[in-house]
């Protein structure tokens, strides 16, 4: 074994797909892109995200409570990038990046046409967001597109470096 610095372990520990998180506050609506996340409970299925106090986003989260996770494919990672790499305190991404926002049912926050699912979501606690940044979300509605069959996502290894999905395999679990 070799000692490995510590500013590297996050690339080891990515929770899962790169995805897009819409907000809208006042009437106007943003995207950013974002990697640090992960599914904390099945039932009512909640996610904690880390949506940093740098970001544009984080106080249209905290004041609205509400937001959309898209997924986006793999066709998007240079549009995924580029979200990341800007501000929608100066920047309209939708525009820019010519994606199409759809209306949510129970959110204010828009759907993106071009992911193939959105995640319709209500911040229910806020305990570490002052000290850690982390919102805990209950997606209260999802969508899908059917037209895709086997989507393949983006995972976020550090320093501009993602990894696609690869194949499948199925192992009998107990688990869901």
């Amino acid at each position: 074994m070799k000692e490995l610095p510590l500013g590297e372990v996050y690339q080891l520990l990515e929770p899962g797909p790169v995805v897009l998180l819409t907000t809208s506050r006042r009437g106007h609506a943003n995207v950013m892109t974002m990697s640090w996340h992960m599914m904390v409970e099945f039932t009512p299925p909640l996610v904690a995200c880390v949506v940093s106090e740098g970001d544009f986003s984080h106080a249209a989260l905290k004041a609205t409570k509400q937001c959309v996770i898209a997924v986006p494919a793999v066709e998007l990672a240079h549009k995924v990038v580029g979200i990341g790499n800007c501000s929608g305190a100066d920047t309209d991404k939708f525009e820019m990046f010519e994606l199409t926002p759809k209306p949510a049912e129970m959110v204010e926050a828009p759907l993106i046409a071009e992911c193939f699912a959105n995640l319709e979501c209500k911040v229910v606690n806020t305990r570490l967001v002052n000290s850690l940044n982390l919102f805990i979300l209950e997606v209260v509605k999802a969508w899908h597109d059917p037209s895709y069959k086997a989507a393949k996502t983006i995972h976020h290894r550090g320093f501009g470096r993602f990894a696609v999905d690869g194949e499948i395999i199925s192992i009998p679990s107990r688990m869901p």
